[in-house]
Order: structure tokens, then sequence, then C-alpha cells
């Protein structure tokens, strides 16, 4: 990821229906977390802009797959966020059918990040999100958010616990990272390169 220019970054398009969902070989990367876990925070760093997405001060709100793309040559797709437990029933839906449809139809998705607070740990909604990608054998990686915020007797407990989780199998990267402090951003660039081949 570092032979590509991340100052020709954009947003393609905010799709809130499947048929706007870009495709024609570009690889994708998706970004998927519970909201308020920090995927628009990790957009930023891993661009190096600190406005390209927008932290939302309504956790929730949105319902649209936000494509950034990169150089012409990646897209990074941030899934709205789940588990908002203010979202009506009928924004649940409209969630699952669009969240289902990408990750199930998505041939150029090369790999998922699964985004879980490292202070809350994974939570039901991410176990399942977690499931769902081991059962359908999607390449992932999570990045275990806000690390920060724990002191290191703390951090390295949540993530051991992280490590030993049944729904995480050997092998799957756990990446700590820190909007604040920047850790974890370069070895996630060069995870998404070797992965997507860019």
């Amino acid at each position: 990821m570092k032979r590509l220019n991340l100052n020709n970054t954009k947003l393609t398009i905010s799709a809130g229906r499947l048929d706007q969902v870009p495709s024609g070989g570009i690889p994708q990367v998706a970004f998927s977390g519970r909201s308020n876990v920090g995927k628009s925070s990790l957009l930023n760093a891993l661009t190096q802009r600190k406005s390209l997405a927008r932290v939302s001060g309504t956790p929730g709100k949105t319902i649209t797959v936000n494509f950034y793309e990169i150089d012409g040559r990646l897209f990074l797709a941030d899934l709205p966020g789940y588990g908002y437990a203010a979202r009506s029933a009928k924004d649940q839906a409209v969630w699952s059918t669009l969240v289902d449809g990408y990750l199930s139809g998505g041939k150029d998705i090369k790999l998922v990040l699964q985004l879980i607070d490292l202070k809350v740990g994974p939570t039901k909604d991410d176990e399942m999100m977690l499931e769902w990608l081991v059962d359908s054998r999607m390449p992932f990686a999570v990045v275990a958010t806000k690390a920060d915020k724990l002191n290191k007797t703390k951090r390295t407990e949540a993530l051991e616990k992280l490590q030993n989780h049944p729904l995480i199998p050997k092998g799957i990267p756990i990446i700590p990272f820190s909007a604040l402090s920047g850790e974890g951003t370069d070895e996630i660039r060069s995870f998404i390169g070797k992965v997507t081949e860019i």
C-alpha cells in the first residue's frame, strides 16, 4: 500500500442500495464493526487525512456503505456500524439487507477488517459477525481499536482473550490500533498491501 498515492483519495459513492456498489475488478477492503468502534478514525489514519471519513456524533445514524477510492487502484469500504440499540426495526432490516448483500456478493472484496474495541472486548454483535466471517471463509483480520485506553496489564489480558477467542481462528492477525498514537497504522497498511497485492 506504500506505493499508492494517498493524496489521490476521495469518497466515490455512499451506496444505500446494492446496485450502487462499485464493480469492475478494483480490490475492495471492507471495514466492519459496531457503532462508535473507530472505523472513521482508522480510515483517516490509513489515508493520512484528518477528516476524510467523518466521525459521527450520532452512532448508528448512517445506513450506507461508503467507498473511498485510493489512487484508482483500491477501494476502502466503510460499512455502517451495527449494534446501535436506538435503531428502529425498519432501519435494522435495511442495514441487514445492504451489508449481507454486499459481503455475500462482493467478488472484489479481498479482505474484511473486523474492528473490536479492545477495552470492551467482543460484543454479541461482534461475535455474530466473526461467526459469519469464519463460516463464509472470508479473509479477515481483527483490528483491536482504542488500544491506548488500557494500561499495560489490562492490554495484555485483553489481547490474550482475543487470541484465545473460539471464534477467532489461530493465524488470524490481531492488530492493536490507536488513533491517538498511530500505533498499528503501518502494520495494517502493510497487511492490506500484502492481501490485495498492491
